[in-house]
C-alpha cells in the first residue's frame, strides 16, 4: 500500500549548499518551518520542538552532500512521520521539494491545509535565504 502524496517545491535563489546548511541545523527551524516549530532545543541528542501538535523530536537524515534534508518528527503520542525534503541545483539556485504524505485517519480537508503550511513554511524559507548575503 503506498500512501496519496503531494511534492510542494520552490525555486530559492541560492545555491542548494546554502539552503542545505541552513535547513539541515535543526536550530533554525522555529526562523522559516511555523508549522513545525516555533521554538527548539536540544535535549541530549534530541533536538525537542514545541509545535501546533504539542512537543515533538525532530531528527534530520544525518549529513550529506545530496541535499538529503528527510527528517522524522516524533509526534507526541509516540508515532513517527517521516518528511521526505530535498534541496538540489536550478542553475546558479536551488530548488526545495518537500513531499506531504496524506496518513491514515486524515481527512481531505487537513490534509489541504497541511499543504498549504507547507507552502507558507517554504514561502519563509525563501525569504529568509534570499535575504541573506
Amino acid at each position: 500500500m503506498t500512501f496519496v502524496s503531494r511534492h510542494i517545491s520552490i525555486s530559492i535563489n541560492k545555491t542548494a549548499k546554502q539552503v542545505y546548511d541552513f535547513v539541515s541545523d535543526p536550530a533554525n527551524l522555529p526562523q522559516w518551518a511555523a508549522g513545525l516549530s516555533a521554538s527548539i532545543k536540544k535535549v541530549g541528542q534530541d533536538w525537542i520542538a514545541e509545535s501546533p501538535m504539542g512537543t515533538v523530536k525532530v531528527k534530520f537524515a544525518e549529513k550529506n552532500d545530496f541535499g538529503i534534508l528527510d527528517h522524522n518528527v516524533t509526534l507526541p503520542s509516540g508515532e513517527t512521520v517521516y518528511n521526505p525534503m530535498r534541496a538540489f541545483p536550478n542553475d546558479n539556485g536551488c530548488e526545495v521539494v518537500f513531499t506531504l504524505y496524506k496518513l491514515p485517519g486524515v481527512t481531505e480537508e487537513q490534509y489541504t491545509q497541511d499543504g498549504k503550511l507547507v507552502e507558507i513554511d517554504l514561502v519563509q524559507l525563501k525569504h529568509l535565504m534570499e535575504e541573506k548575503q
